[in-house]
């Protein structure tokens, strides 16, 4: 993960009104170790944050300015620290117009993943940790808190500006603190938001959900398919990556590579071509099944305890909304054999 700039800059600042001191660093953080850990730790982190969303860039005004000035950053109209520092101002300014907000150390860093340049701003909290000295003694030091991130951005800057059309070049957290104390700073950032994670995840799942019953698979296949898709999107997750339909259709079916994603097409079923995997959506996605003289059971683990009820003791499950085909011929079978007696 090659670092091509990073610089952390600090607020200073207290909830309910009260200014905001900006304490500006005076060159970017040198080539180093530290460095490169505390990015590599800050993206492990990010990525397994729960409650992230995905958007796209406001069109740029005095409103939302960052993506102008982050194209002439990238124009080389203008240097990092002086990207950074402006950044930083701005910041600053709608920090202290929030009086919900907290200060913290302002970082950004501009790095590259693969062949991608993405553009992290986050803000940083500081807790106390226990150290030994050489003396063996314990000693309280100040570190960053990497481990409860609270208010960050990643841009994926390749995307960007290679497919302007895109709405989800930019994740952010959304906090669990309320849409009011994380506002300011998806304003800052000039994001809106794009694409439903969680609701592109449900549809994916409901989609290979169809595709299995369409193909009639055994229960062997259909559990080997059903890890595949969860594997690969958790692992996507992990990376910070979005799920790539072909990719996905390619790893479920070997034999037929483009089967799944031709199907997901022609049902038209409205997902696009790439799409950010929500952790805990997938969680909930596994599935239970079963076949035994001529009954075939399958559901997904989401269901239990929901619209299929497990009787341990009795060995038995209790269903309930049933799909309106088996319904109906339920009724039909039930209405041959009242006539039968």
């Amino acid at each position: 993960m090659p670092i091509r700039h990073s610089i952390i800059h600090k607020i200073d600042k207290k909830p309910v009104g009260s200014p905001a001191v900006l304490h500006l660093a005076s060159d970017e953080q040198l080539d180093s170790g530290a460095r490169d850990d505390l990015m590599q730790q800050f993206n492990e982190n990010y990525n397994a944050t729960a409650g992230k969303a995905w958007g796209f860039f406001h069109a740029a005004s005095g409103a939302f300015p960052l993506s102008s000035w982050l194209s002439e950053y990238l124009a080389g109209g203008s240097t990092f620290l002086e990207f950074s520092t402006t950044a930083a101002e701005h910041l600053a300014k709608l920090m202290e117009e929030s009086n919900l907000s907290t200060g913290g150390h302002a970082l950004f860093c501009h790095y590259q993943q693969g062949m991608t340049d993405y553009l992290v701003i986050a803000l940083v909290q500081e807790t106390e940790a226990v150290t030994m000295t050489e003396e063996l003694h314990l000693m309280t030091v100040r570190r960053l808190d990497l481990d409860h991130i609270r208010l960050a951005a990643r841009i994926n800057i390749s995307e960007w500006k290679n497919n302007p059309l895109s709405k989800q070049y930019i994740s952010y957290i959304k906090g669990k603190q309320g849409r009011k104390f994380s506002e300011y700073f998806r304003d800052f950032i000039g994001c809106q938001e794009g694409i439903d994670g969680p609701g592109e995840t449900r549809t994916l799942l409901k989609a290979f959900s169809d595709f299995v019953e369409s193909e009639d698979l055994g229960e062997e296949s259909a559990r080997e398919k059903t890890n595949t898709l969860v594997s690969y999107s958790m692992a996507q997750a992990k990376l910070g990556e979005p799920i790539t339909l072909a990719e996905l259709s390619e790893l479920i079916d070997d034999d037929q590579p483009k089967n799944f994603y031709d199907f997901i097409k022609a049902k038209d079923y409205g997902l696009s071509e790439t799409l950010p995997p929500d952790k805990k959506t997938l969680n909930k996605f596994r599935r239970f099944t079963g076949r035994a003289e001529g009954m075939s059971i399958s559901f997904e683990a989401h269901l239990l305890g929901d619209k299929i009820e497990f009787d341990e003791a009795g060995g038995t499950l209790t269903l309930r909304g049933l799909p309106t085909q088996l319904t109906e011929q339920l009724k039909r079978a039930s209405l041959q054999l009242s006539g039968r007696c």
